[in-house]
This record gives structure tokens, sequence and C-alpha cells, in this order.
């Protein structure tokens, strides 16, 4: 077998290191000794993108928010989704993981993030949110493993009921709130509804080929 190269470490604010790893062809991002990211496995973070494109109507010039980046799966299925028209504000809080899609992942980055419908943002997605009123068509959120985090205390005000209230200001009427997680959190989806939304459950595969764990995504429609 391959052995893995590290070639990237970054701090988490107010957290521990991430660290990047090579093997090949294929990238990991790693915490500790659990993979949080790996470049194998797209399928639900480009589910993310996709099934909330289908579920914003026909919107004519949506703006989405994304947080955060990760290995940009997310992000570019929505680019290639939407239309010239669409704006996307992608949030990332830790700097290092911009750097490494610029550079030793650039192949992989595809050039997205110098989409000119892209707008990059070095900042707590939970800031962002905060800062906004009725702004965002959508808000995909893609931070830690979920509700139940695994990289940073602070997230989890993202997945609290005054997180979900902030969302749900940010949103436009009608606007959708998407949630990856690594694994159901019942207790997570009942805050949801009560904070408002709609709630839609979905089961994905990790993989594009739709084999692999299967993740969670909610969908929640602002009511």
């Amino acid at each position: 077998m391959t052995p893995r190269e590290l070639i990237g470490i970054a701090q988490i604010p107010g957290g521990d290191e991430l660290r990047l790893f090579r093997r090949g062809s294929d990238f990991m991002i790693v915490l500790d000794r659990n993979e949080l990211m790996s470049s194998r496995m797209s399928g639900s973070e480009e589910a993310l993108a996709t099934m909330t494109c289908d579920r914003l109507g026909g919107r004519v010039a949506p703006h989405l928010l994304i947080g955060g980046y990760g290995m940009g799966f997310t992000l570019r299925a929505a680019l290639a989704r939407l239309d010239a028209r669409a704006r996307i504000t992608v949030a990332e809080l830790v700097p290092e993981i911009i750097a490494w899609a610029r550079g030793p992942m650039a192949a992989l980055a595809a050039g997205c993030l110098d989409d000119p419908r892209v707008a990059l943002r070095e900042q707590d997605v939970a800031m962002v949110i905060g800062g906004e009123t009725a702004a965002y068509d959508a808000i995909l959120l893609d931070v830690d493993n979920g509700p139940d985090g695994l990289v940073r205390l602070a997230n989890d005000r993202l997945y609290t009921s005054p997180g979900l209230a902030s969302a749900r200001a940010a949103l436009k009427p009608g606007g959708v709130l998407a949630v990856w997680s690594a694994a159901p959190d019942a207790a997570f989806a009942r805050r949801l509804a009560k904070a408002g939304f709609a709630v839609e459950e979905v089961a994905v595969k990790a993989r594009s080929n739709g084999k692999g764990p299967r993740h969670v995504i909610w969908f929640g429609t602002k009511r």
C-alpha cells in the first residue's frame, strides 16, 4: 500500500490541528485519528448542493451561502447546477483550507474559487449568518461532522435553537437550510422543526457511485 504523506497542518481557531495527507492521487483531512474529509468520498457533499438546488423551485438569480469549503465538492456541484445569474458566498474559517485548495489540491478545486459567481469570506459561517437578514435563498452547512461535532465546540451554536433562529432570519421567505451530518440525530431534527422549518430528512451514500457509509442531509424550508 502507498504510504500517506503529510503535506500540511492547520490550527483550528479555538481547537485542535487539522492535517492534510496525500496518498497517491487521493487527499485526506484528518483530526487526531478521525478522517474528516477524503477526496474518495464526495457523493453526500455533492448531494447537499444538487438536492438543495432542486428545492429552490426555479428561483431566478439565487444567492446561496455555503459553510465551509472543505474540499469544494459542494461548491463545485452547486456551480455546475446553477446558471450565470446565481451567486454563491463561501464562508471558511480556516485559512489553510483555502491555501490547500489553491496549492496542493488545485487540480481537485478546478478553479471553483475563481468563478465570478463565487465570493469567499474567510470567516466563521455563524458570524456571516448572524450579520444578515433575508439575504439568502439557501444556506448549506457542512461544518464539523454535523450537529454532533468533533472539531470545535463553538460549531455547536450553529445547531442550537438560537443558531437555527439566526439561520431562519438570514433566509428569504421559503428559503432552504440544508444541513449535512455524518449520522442521524433525532433531537436535532425536532429542534429544526421547532425553529420554524418544514423538515425533510434524506439518507445519502458517501460515495458518488452510491457506495460507502450513509450520511444524512436535513432540508429545512422556512415557513
